[in-house]
């Protein structure tokens, strides 16, 4: 494990330093995310500018939800969208013979690779509207610190829904158009689940479980929904965590080396 996190560190180090070479980048990210949160914002207060509410959801606690998704969107851009895209290239190119080969997990090396410190505006202005939703309805540090492990179980579930995605590039080389697919549908994690009808809820819930990634823990953050669904949450992550594994295991048994 300690040997992992040297090679995390270094491979952290010597990616900041490369982007860092573009300043200008983070300015530019800055105000398009901007640009993206004042969207978001519009779309949500279009919903409750005559008085109407999701469902048990006040316009504090929906901001809440936008929040947790901003936060989300800024982790995928930080982290997932850098290195998981970039499997379809190593497949094309035949580079992922060099990644085999290496004395680590193939999974590991292709999914902490790269980071881009562009998706930290996302992460910041989320945890900004988190905090003003939150002082609003009068939560505590306590009740953030709640959303802390559901957050983390959503990361973790993004993670594994969008490597078992990546590692389908070894059947199917082309699928930036199945990556926006999905890139839609978790799309629908700016509103709280209960905005959607019924068989969206159930589609969102226990098919693309978006429901997971910001419902519950803004749920949580309320002390709503009791421990039930934060369990859920936890398995939800276990599983998908081990599946993606697994799949990747098994998707290796059908990559052609370039050098074969």
């Amino acid at each position: 494990m300690e040997r992992y996190w040297k090679v995390l560190r270094l491979f952290w180090g010597t990616a900041i330093a490369a982007e860092l070479e573009y300043r200008l980048n983070f300015l530019v990210t800055a105000l398009i995310s901007l640009g993206g949160l004042v969207g978001s914002l519009f779309g949500l207060f279009l919903f409750y500018r005559t008085g109407y509410e999701f469902a048990g959801w006040s316009w504090e606690a929906a901001l809440l939800v936008l929040g947790l998704f901003t936060v989300l969107q800024g982790f995928a851009a930080t982290v997932l969208i850098p290195n998981l895209n970039k499997i379809v290239s190593q497949v094309q190119q035949g580079t992922l013979d060099f990644v085999l080969l290496k004395p680590i997990s193939s999974q590991f090396w292709l999914s902490t690779r790269v980071i881009s410190p562009w998706g930290l505006p996302d992460v910041l202005f989320g945890l900004v509207m988190i905090g003003y939703g939150g002082t609003r309805l009068g939560l505590g540090w306590a009740d953030y610190a709640l959303a802390i492990l559901p957050l983390l179980f959503g990361a973790l579930t993004l993670y594994s829904l969008w490597f078992m995605l990546g590692a389908t590039s070894i059947w199917f080389v082309k699928i930036y158009n199945v990556t926006e697919v999905l890139r839609g549908l978790l799309e629908a994690g700016r509103f709280p689940i209960a905005a959607y009808p019924v068989a969206y809820r159930a589609f969102f819930t226990f098919v693309v479980p978006v429901a997971f990634l910001t419902t519950v823990p803004a749920q949580t953050m309320l002390n709503q929904g009791g421990r039930g669904w934060l369990l859920a949450s936890a398995l939800l992550a276990a599983v998908l965590m081990v599946v993606a594994n697994r799949f990747w295991r098994f998707a290796l048994r059908f990559y052609t080396s370039a050098s074969s």
